[in-house]
Order: C-alpha cells, then sequence, then structure tokens
C-alpha cells in the first residue's frame, strides 16, 4: 500500500499523477485522516484523476473533493478482487459519501450449524461465523421466526434452543471422532425433549436418527430456504409411496401431512412465472437524501418472501452508483444468490458484480434490465413497493418534519430573511407564443403544500408573443393589490415570494412590489443551473447540492409550474373545442358535450375516423361526416403552421 498526503508533497494532483495504473482501490480521506469514501477502479491513475479534475460528473463530488486533505490506495491484480476488497473497505470504514443502510442494525438470518454433528437451525442477527450456514436476511422478524415454524413442521430438525440438543453438543465436543460413542451415550442419558413429541425433532437426543439420516433433513432443510422446494416434495412424495407400498401407513400419513403444510405454503405464495426460475427482483425509490430498496425474492417462479431496507443516499447520488453500492451491500451478507438478478438501470461494472456473484455461488449470475413482460411489470411492482416502505420509514421517524425544518432554516439564512419562511408563494408564467397566457400561484405552509391557498390567473394583457415580463408585472399586480391583500380567501402575507425564472423575473417582481408599496422578501429561481437571483447581490446564491433547502425551493417551482401548465392545457383544450366544433353545421351544445363526453378529449377526437364518430349516440351519418372534415382541415392547418414556425 502506498500512503500519500504529506506535507512535503505539494498538491493533490500531482500526488495522483504518481499512483500506478493497475487495479485496486482508493480511500479519499479528509484533513483528520478519516476515510470520506471507498472507490475501486481498472486502473488507479485515470480513476482518481477524475476526481481531482472534476471530470467526474456526480454531483457530489465537488462538494466532497474540497474536503478531501489526502488518499490511500491498494493495488491488487483484477477488478474482481478490487471489488471484494472495496466491499470490505466500506464495511471496515463506513465512509460518508458511499451508500449504505440507512439503519446500520443487524438484520435477522435463519441459520444452520453445519459444523456440528446434529448441525440445529436457529434465528439470529449475530455476525456471520465460520460453520455456519445463513439464509437472508429477513427485514421482517416475525416472517422469519414463522419461517423456521413452518419448516420443523416439514422437515424435523434440531433448533438451537433445545436443551437437550445443547447437551448433546458438549458431549459430542467433547468426544471428537467418536460418533458411535457419542450415540450411544445420547441415547442412554438423554430424554426425549418436547419436539421429538410433537414432531418437530428428529431425536437426536436419544439416539432415534443417524448422523447420515440427519444430514439427509439438513440437506432438504438448505434446499427449502433456498426456494428450491420441489427437490423436497418429490423426495417426500416418494417416502410416502415407499411407505405405503410396506404398509408402514403411520408414517406415511405424517409425511403426507408434511406435504400438506407445504402446498399450504404454496398456496399463500404469488406464482408469478410459469417456468420454475430463480431470479431477484430489486426495486428503488429516492427521495433527497434516502431512499428505500425492495426485493423479491423469486424462487421456481414464486415469490418467497420481500425484504424491504432504507438507504442512507437518495438524489444526492446517481441512481447506477446506489444501485451497485446497495448490491454489493445485500449480497456481500447473503448466500442466497440466485441466477439472475434483475434492476432498472445497466451497472457500468455490472460484469465484475456478476463475476465476484458467480464465485459466491458457484455458479453463473448475471444483471439484468427487463424493458418489458412480466420482468418488467415484477420490476414496478418491486419500485412501487420501495416507495411505500420509504414513506412508512419517514413517517415512523419524523424524517420528513426534520428535514423541512432543516429547510426552512437554511433558506433562512441564505436569503438573508428576517425569519423562517413559513409561508412561501410562487408564481409562474405558462403561454404559447403570448397565446392563452396564465399564471399559477401555489402556496407552501411550513414547507408543504397547502392547495387550499392555490389560485390561477388569465393574463389580460394583450400579447403578440410571450412576454414573461408584462406578464408577471400583472399578476404581481392582482394578486398583491390592497382589496386582494384585505380578501382572507387569499390567506396572509407571504415570508418569502419566489418567481420562476432568473434576473427578468426578478426585476419585474421587485418594480411591481415597490409600486404597491410592499417589503416582501422576493428572489428568482433560474431552471439551467438551479441558481437563486436575489436583489441584494449580483451574483446568484448556490444552495448546495442534496441539502433540504435546495430540495424545498425546488419542489416550490416544480409544483407552480405543473399547475401553470395544467390550467394552460386546459383553456387550450377547450378553445379547440370551440373553435371546430361550434363552427360545424348540425352540431349544438348538445351534440357536442355528447361527441366530447365519449371520445374524453380533443386529442383522441383528431384521431377518430367518421366511422368512429358516426358511433357517437344522437350523431347522424351527415353530422360525423362534417365533423370528419372539420378535424382533418384544422389538422392539415395546424401542421402547416406548425412547419412554418419550424422554418422560421
Amino acid at each position: 500500500m502506498r500512503v500519500a498526503g504529506h506535507d512535503n508533497i505539494p498538491t493533490l494532483a500531482e500526488q495522483v499523477s504518481r499512483v500506478p495504473t493497475q487495479p485496486g482501490c482508493y480511500l479519499w480521506k479528509d484533513a483528520k485522516g478519516d476515510v470520506i469514501y471507498v472507490g475501486k477502479a481498472k486502473n488507479l491513475r485515470a480513476r482518481m484523476r477524475q476526481y481531482v479534475t472534476l471530470q467526474d460528473e456526480r454531483q457530489k463530488i465537488p462538494l466532497m473533493m474540497q474536503l478531501v486533505a489526502s488518499f490511500d490506495y491498494i493495488v491488487v491484480e483484477t477488478e474482481h478482487e478490487a471489488l471484494v476488497l472495496e466491499r470490505n473497505l466500506i464495511g471496515q470504514y463506513h465512509p460518508y459519501f458511499n451508500v449504505d443502510l440507512k439503519d446500520d442494525k443487524s438484520y435477522p438470518f435463519i441459520a444452520i450449524t453445519k459444523s456440528d454433528l446434529f448441525p440445529a437451525i436457529k434465528y439470529t442477527r449475530e455476525r456471520h461465523k465460520p460453520g455456519t450456514r445463513y439464509f437472508g436476511p429477513y427485514t421482517d422478524s416475525r416472517a422469519a421466526r414463522e419461517t423456521i415454524d413452518t419448516l420443523r413442521k416439514v422437515i424435523p430438525i434440531c433448533s438451537a434452543s433445545c436443551a437437550e440438543w445443547r447437551r448433546c453438543r458438549r458431549i459430542v465436543e467433547s468426544h471428537k471422532g467418536e460418533e458411535d460413542i457419542v450415540n450411544m451415550i445420547c441415547a442412554q442419558n438423554g430424554r426425549p425433549c418436547f419436539d421429538y413429541h410433537v414432531g418437530r425433532g428428529p431425536g437426536a437426543c436419544v439416539g432415534a436418527i443417524s448422523p447420515a439420516d440427519y444430514a439427509k433433513n439438513v440437506k432438504r432443510v438448505e434446499r427449502f430456504l433456498s426456494g428450491h422446494r420441489k427437490d423436497v416434495v418429490d423426495e417426500l412424495t416418494s417416502e410416502m409411496t415407499e411407505a405405503a407400498e410396506t404398509l408402514d401407513f403411520e408414517r406415511a400419513a405424517r409425511v403426507k401431512r408434511r406435504l400438506e403444510v407445504i402446498r399450504g405454503l404454496d398456496d399463500r405464495q404469488q406464482v408469478v412465472f410459469p417456468s420454475s426460475v430463480d431470479i431477484d427482483v430489486i426495486g428503488f425509490y429516492r427521495e433527497e437524501t434516502i431512499s428505500a430498496a425492495c426485493v423479491f425474492v423469486v424462487r421456481e417462479g414464486r415469490t418467497v418472501r420481500t425484504c424491504e431496507f432504507i438507504l442512507d443516499k437518495g438524489l444526492d447520488v446517481d441512481e447506477e452508483e446506489l444501485q451497485s453500492g446497495f448490491l454489493k451491500r445485500y449480497y456481500d451478507e447473503t448466500a442466497d444468490i440466485p441466477a439472475e438478478i434483475n434492476l432498472s438501470v445497466e451497472l457500468e461494472d455490472a460484469e465484475a458484480l456478476g463475476e465476484w456473484l458467480a464465485g459466491k455461488r458457484e455458479r453463473s449470475c448475471h444483471l439484468h434490465r427487463p424493458q418489458r413482460g412480466e420482468k418488467h411489470r415484477l420490476l414496478d411492482m418491486a419500485s412501487k413497493n420501495a416507495r411505500h416502505a420509504l414513506m412508512r420509514y419517514m413517517m415512523r421517524t419524523g424524517y420528513a418534519d426534520d428535514r423541512t425544518n432543516q429547510a426552512l432554516l437554511e433558506l433562512e439564512s441564505a436569503l438573508a430573511l428576517p425569519a423562517p419562511p413559513l409561508r412561501i408563494e410562487c408564481f409562474d408564467i405558462s403561454t404559447l407564443h403570448g397565446t392563452f397566457t396564465v399564471a399559477s400561484m401555489v402556496v407552501f405552509t411550513n414547507g408543504r403544500a397547502d392547495k387550499g391557498q392555490y389560485r390561477r390567473f388569465k393574463i389580460q394583457a394583450e400579447l403578440d408573443e410571450a412576454n414573461d415580463f408584462v406578464s408577471m408585472s400583472e399578476v404581481l399586480g392582482r394578486r398583491y393589490a390592497p382589496e386582494r391583500m384585505a380578501d382572507e380567501r387569499f390567506g396572509s402575507r407571504p415570508d418569502l415570494l419566489v418567481v420562476d425564472g432568473g434576473k427578468p423575473q426578478l426585476t419585474a417582481a421587485i418594480k411591481q412590489l415597490e409600486a404597491l408599496g410592499l417589503d416582501i422578501p422576493v428572489c428568482g429561481l433560474a431552471k439551467a443551473d438551479e441558481e437563486v437571483f436575489v436583489p441584494w447581490d449580483e451574483t446568484p446564491v448556490v444552495l448546495p447540492t442534496g441539502s433540504a433547502s435546495l430540495y424545498l425551493i425546488k419542489q416550490v417551482r416544480d409544483e407552480s409550474h405543473r399547475f401553470a401548465i395544467t390550467f394552460h392545457r386546459e383553456l387550450r383544450d377547450k378553445a379547440m373545442t370551440v373553435s371546430v366544433l361550434d363552427d360545424v353545421p348540425g352540431v349544438g351544445p348538445t351534440r357536442k358535450r355528447a361527441i366530447m363526453r365519449h371520445f374524453g378529449s380533443m386529442k383522441r377526437l383528431r384521431a377518430a375516423s367518421e366511422q368512429e364518430i358516426a358511433e357517437v349516440r344522437g350523431v347522424p351519418a351527415d353530422v360525423a361526416k362534417a365533423v370528419h372534415e372539420a378535424l382533418v382541415a384544422w389538422n392539415a392547418e395546424r401542421a402547416q403552421a406548425s412547419a412554418s414556425r419550424s422554418e422560421n
């Protein structure tokens, strides 16, 4: 390992220029020497140079590199080794800028103590120990315990919590390599445990089963927990048939009851594929600095379990980085790796990840991005479940309230406001070359949309072309006129006025407020670089990427834009309907309503044939023909006007 960052080395860029071009991992450190980010690369020097020259386009990089004071790197032989090392280093240092689980608690696992003569099953949250095979993780502890309980009804196996099993284990450990003696001692000194009497224990404590037969049960348990239940069903069916043929009807009845338990499980689990496929489908949902992942574990065509996780990164990192980071964390802990993993994005390091997963699985494993079909539908469902998981977490922890309070305090500081902006009003203009010009007013109270206070305005000024300056002046003059300020329906005076646009829109707002004699804090939000323009500084304020304040003010701006666009389209569609249908002979108000009700929108009506229009109740064939001809002419006129605008 080569250590960099000593005082006698001049710049970070020069240090990076001496890094080798081999595969490996790099560790960026802050001034205290703490690791703040771990990454891997095929070519260490080339990848690290992207950071110091800011060629990496991820949003977090400029902020992160301001904190970097030194780095370490470790050279390995292959990219696959670099991936494994990266996961280990992230687990060791938990760097702030790497993707990790929000709640870094230990998740429940179902474990089989494989190193014992009579392996037992247990529910555990322990760190993985050698000689024990783990299945999971489970995010629902109750589901894990119920799985163990159901499994022992199907395949008798000792429980690690059984006192008799622990006694036998102590005897075995004190007589290593003397299995025959151990079996005899266990049979003579033990007494049957309760689970043996009810059919959930095989009787290892009283010598009722040999280590070889017990090992068969353990293999069945492992296949069952891996989702391969068909093999278990086939074996039990053969065992039941054999018992019946030898007239051992009592044993056949016991096996039949176990088969009924498995069939009952299958009835509760959704069949998602007609074929026997083993895949994991992972959906994600992101908020500004937090996200959720939902894993559908599909084995033999059935969804055997669903796991949900909360991650400590969201929109502040690339989706590819988020998903890649989660995959490394999740599959580092689980031994249940399928043949295929479905994701919504294609990962840059998919080949290295597939090689790593195949090594753990000892069979091939590849990452897939489904475009259509059942896998795509299941991926959408997983994403929806991830969204609900994140909403539940935010409600349970009060995360949204904390973020909102933080956002309001950050805006107060960044925009030099006298107090936190508890009431924010935002205006946006929507127009089509000066026609159907409208304005929207949206209100956020205590950081949340207050839709009861939303207002929309038709711009009355006659405009030959789009003019946001005139339109913004008009709508602010109408909203903040004395009679409107006194009108309770418009709510109280805002703590912050936001106009959608840059310096011109801000200038229009300031002049209008001055004309009205009002002193309301105002800012403009430009779409291009998310810069916030303020009256007291020529240089725009840049809110930190990923900050709660930037997220809130963008949410306010986007909501005002959506509200304005919706109103603009309503007016335009209504005008199109009036201008086309009202001029058609034989179409009065009643028939016009019937036609629009039948097609639902002007877009569908314009695409309709003459025969489809004639199917509308109360519309004769001659009227349908006239309507169709009028629509064809109108469509041709629109296309010609559009082509003319394109040429200009």
